[in-house]
């Protein structure tokens, strides 16, 4: 022990060279580069007495340039509404599919029920986990996928993978067949619960793997605990239809009526050839190579189903494809760090909507590869890719959103955003094959390049 100490604080004495505590000097030095001039006083008791800096950073020069006009625009109608709930990436997932349900049955409306299928998306998530917890019940409780499996068992975060998961294996329903409740539109309660009865299953089917038990043993304590999670979900979020009567109304005013299973009216109201052969996530992640193909590991819902799985490109890449899209009437699943720069009274983000350096005197200007590696900034928010504003040469200069925040979010539900801000701030699209180019389609038949469940774009 008096060896370990010892051999402690010579560390400590040699390590003091390079990490010394802030010395009476230093705060001296520090105190004095705090200049006490009129402008510094005037802006210090403006963020002492006003509690948003953002109002305070806001840049007003900027204002009167932007406008929600745009050239190229996909035929949508409707806005949804998440409201206090992780499913983004669902909500965007649907309403890439609205428009042509509501052209195929000629009706006005039409919206899923998101409620169904994040029964379903959680019910799946809490089996991964259990699986999970098996797979690695031999491993320390200090290992790093043990503990991010503990970390979060289940949660309704998302991309577009899980929802192709979940709608292949469980089917869709419209919204009126399974309604929203108070816990689908406001989560946090209820799998807060969820995840503590998975803990709790996963420490003791880690118990009963320590003591011996043999893996029928394992997966009988696993079928008791998914009844307790399905038991818990119907509670609160009602119990999911088998089969459905779907009654509508068309716009010439008749009413039809059709009996459907919700694998049946998935496959009715889904694209023939929607895939993720076809369907191609394409991501901007400059701190790894363009034109490879990438997969987060165990980054999915059901045991069976694909992982994330995106191409990496350039932003000029993407935004050739994403246009050409846009051209032909085809909306597609985004996604951004849509807290950034971004004017929720306006409904408009662009990198210099708010000039904090000019505000605090201070500079703040990583790019976006040292934004990524730090975490300060990534993917926080799926939405629709649904129009963009070009130049007189086609070259464009913003875009827009559908949102799902509700019709009195930003531009009545919509946002705009400059093209400097796809740059900085976009991340992913979800887009079909044909607006690829060639060199983009021939680097889909590479090998994946895996990354670990922890990584940064997660």
């Amino acid at each position: 022990m008096k060896i370990k100490l010892l051999a402690c604080a010579m560390f400590l004495t040699s390590a003091s060279a390079f990490s010394q505590t802030v010395t009476e000097k230093d705060l001296q030095e520090i105190r004095g580069s705090f200049k006490k001039d009129a402008s510094t006083t005037a802006i210090q008791n403006i963020l002492t007495t006003q509690s948003s800096i953002k109002d305070n950073a806001l840049n007003h020069d900027l204002q009167s340039q932007l406008d929600h006009l745009f050239k190229y625009r996909v035929a949508v109608k409707g806005i949804t509404n998440q409201k206090s709930s992780g499913r983004c990436w669902m909500f965007t997932s649907m309403n890439v599919l609205r428009p042509s349900i509501m052209a195929k049955y000629n009706i006005d409306n039409f919206d899923f029920s998101h409620n169904y299928l994040y029964f379903w998306d959680i019910f799946e998530k809490a089996n991964l986990y259990l699986e999970n917890i098996i797979a690695t019940a031999s491993n320390p409780i200090d290992d790093r996928e043990v503990v991010e499996f503990f970390k979060s068992p289940v949660g309704d975060g998302g991309v577009w993978n899980l929802y192709y998961n979940a709608a292949l294996k469980y089917g869709v329903v419209p919204d009126a067949v399974m309604p929203e409740t108070a816990h689908s539109n406001s989560t946090g309660q209820m799998i807060s619960l969820i995840n503590e009865r998975l803990r709790m299953g996963g420490y003791n089917l880690r118990e009963l793997a320590a003591s011996g038990k043999k893996e029928k043993e394992l997966r009988s304590e696993k079928q008791a605990i998914l009844k307790d999670v399905y038991r818990m979900l119907a509670l609160c979020l009602g119990e999911p239809p088998t089969q459905f009567t779907w009654r509508y109304k068309t716009k010439t005013g008749k009413i039809e009526e059709k009996q459907y299973t919700p694998k049946e009216f998935y496959n009715e109201i889904t694209p023939a050839d929607y895939s993720p052969e076809n369907y191609i996530m394409i991501m901007n992640d400059p701190t790894r190579k363009y034109y490879k193909v990438y997969e987060i590991k165990n980054y999915r819902n059901t045991v069976e189903g694909i992982n994330w799985v995106y191409l990496n490109l350039p932003n000029e890449d993407i935004k050739k494809a994403a246009l050409a899209s846009i051209k032909n009437n085809e909306a597609m699943y985004a996604s951004c760090d849509v807290g950034k720069q971004h004017n929720r009274e306006t409904g408009i983000m662009d990198p210099d909507m708010y000039d904090y350096q000019s505000l605090f005197g201070v500079k703040i200007n990583m790019d976006k590869k040292a934004r990524i590696l730090t975490r300060q900034s990534g993917s926080s928010h799926a939405m629709l890719l649904i129009g963009c504003d070009t130049d007189n040469n086609e070259n464009p200069t913003k875009w827009e959103f559908e949102n799902s925040w509700g019709a009195n979010a930003g531009n009545n539900g919509y946002l705009t955003f400059t093209d400097n801000w796809f740059n900085e701030y976009m991340f992913r699209l979800v887009i079909h094959r044909k607006y690829l180019d060639a060199k983009a389609i021939e680097s889909l038949n590479q090998k994946t390049i895996q990354l670990p469940m922890w990584d940064y774009m997660n």
